[in-house]
């Protein structure tokens, strides 16, 4: 669809300016004052107009377990969650549904959904999951969560003999099934990408780094993982390869301008200089690094190197949240008590600088999304400043990124294709969907996960904990 937005709020260099822009055949067409409309004209009075921002790390299905996983490190709140995930293909879908609806109504236009996928159906995982993003309109970024060793592999030993345990899918099944899911589903033009994306060092081995190291460069995908999301990821690293995990993914050719990597915490100076060195991006995902105990990313020392950093709202059950604005907010002030160099700080407009253009360059289309520029996709969210949110009137960015902001996307595109018109989904009947996932769900609490309880000493062990 062809559109002209009319008299709309945009930023200009250290200020904002009110003029038109023209979308044509999903594209941004002209943006200048006084031009003649073409296709449908929208009212931007009193609106902000700005790119779609990337939700671009995160775990659709964990929606379902949001607010009940206990308060647990990591590796314990994983085998918690491995305990009671639900594995039920209906809920994946639902989920996708949910985390798309949460993510445009809270500016974001893409998803990088780290896709967990069920033991023995995962082509249905992600066919679902695609049908999901499909039907809503987002752009989606499949990366199917694969790993070929078992969750006890994830801990360090603290010295103490390892115990060995087989995963139940070779190296070889589960690089099969990504290659098989790129070439069903893998289809950029059509709003729909899947990514080559080991869940981490911890429970990976370097055949399946290198496995999925070939499967990108034969058909061009982007890379993703968790990397060193906790310092027993950090002691893990040092065990398995004598260096840091950077250093290592460095030496077998996994980091490049086509790498996001979620977390970062635990991270050396020099393994910030290899992230600049090879152009990698760091997923900041402040809530889930909050919620879990796992640390603050050293952001600021990211950004003053040179590294691109963009922001995820990481799994419904370890944030539990997909209000990306919230993401945005916590992962930029969080860093003011870092550094008391202020001048070093996140601004409200690098803020959405790295949710937008840094989401785009992470996974190498920066060329064709995150900025308001003639020739990128339409990708778009407009904003009501009339919203009691994003009032009294003062800085449109400040109060969008500083403030609250509730209920204040008033429309959203992805491609040109309106997904969000005066608030509502014009693709999802939200009704609908909270009706389903309230009947599909009960008020409940788990008890104690009864992994959790057998790694749970080993882990005190080895993080020198006292029992």
């Amino acid at each position: 669809m062809n559109f002209t937005i009319q008299n709309v709020l945009i930023p200009v260099t250290d200020s904002y300016t009110t003029t038109n822009i023209q979308v044509v055949n999903g594209k941004i067409a002209a943006i200048a004052t006084n031009l003649d409309v073409i296709g449908q004209a929208i009212d931007g009075t009193n609106k902000l107009l700005l790119p779609g921002f990337f939700n671009a790390h995160t775990h659709s299905s964990e929606m379902w377990l949001r607010g009940m996983v206990s308060m647990y490190p990591l590796e314990l709140w994983l085998a918690e969650l491995y305990d009671f995930a639900p594995l039920d293909v209906e809920k994946v879908y639902l989920s996708a549904l949910g985390t798309a609806a949460e993510t445009l109504l809270s500016g974001g236009t893409s998803v990088v959904d780290h896709l967990v996928l069920i033991p023995g159906q995962e082509l249905e995982t992600i066919a679902t999951a695609v049908r999901a993003y499909k039907e809503v309109g987002i752009r989606a970024f499949i990366a199917p969560l694969i790993q070929d060793e078992s969750l006890i592999a994830g801990m360090p030993s603290g010295g103490s003999q390892p115990r060995q345990e087989s995963y139940f899918r070779s190296t070889g099944e589960t690089l099969a099934i990504i290659e098989e899911a790129v070439q069903q589903f893998h289809c950029p033009e059509g709003g729909v990408n899947i990514l080559v994306a080991p869940t981490g060092i911890q429970l990976c081995t370097d055949a399946l780094f290198t496995g999925c190291i070939e499967l990108s460069n034969r058909y061009n995908l982007c890379r993703h993982s968790h990397l060193l999301e906790t310092k027993a990821q950090e002691k893990l690293a040092q065990e398995k390869y004598g260096c840091t995990a950077v250093a290592h993914l460095e030496e077998i050719g996994y980091l490049s301008d086509r790498t996001s990597l979620a977390h970062c915490v635990w991270l050396t100076d020099n393994d910030i200089n290899i992230l600049a060195r090879t152009k990698s991006t760091v997923v900041h995902n402040p809530l889930s690094n909050l919620r879990l105990g796992s640390g603050i990313a050293p952001v600021l020392k990211y950004l003053q190197a040179g590294v691109n950093v963009t922001f995820g709202c990481d799994g419904a059950s370890s944030n539990d949240s997909q209000d990306l604005l919230e993401a945005i907010k916590i992962g930029s002030i969080l860093h003011n008590i870092t550094d008391f160099d202020y001048q070093n700080w996140i601004t409200p407009r690098k803020a959405i600088e790295m949710a937008a253009l840094g989401g785009a360059t992470g996974l190498n289309i920066a060329n064709q999304l995150g900025s308001l520029e003639v020739g990128k996709a339409a990708d778009l969210v407009m904003y009501d400043l009339t919203n009691l949110s994003l009032l009294p009137r003062t800085d449109p960015i400040g109060l969008l990124v500083l403030g609250r902001t509730t209920n204040a996307v008033h429309s959203a595109w992805v491609k040109g294709r309106e997904i969000v018109s005066n608030g509502q989904l014009t693709t999802l009947n939200v009704d609908e969907l909270k009706q389903e996932l309230f009947q599909r769900s009960q008020w409940e609490n788990k008890g104690q996960s009864p992994n959790a309880k057998k790694i749970e000493p080993h882990y005190r062990k080895v993080m020198d904990l006292s029992n």
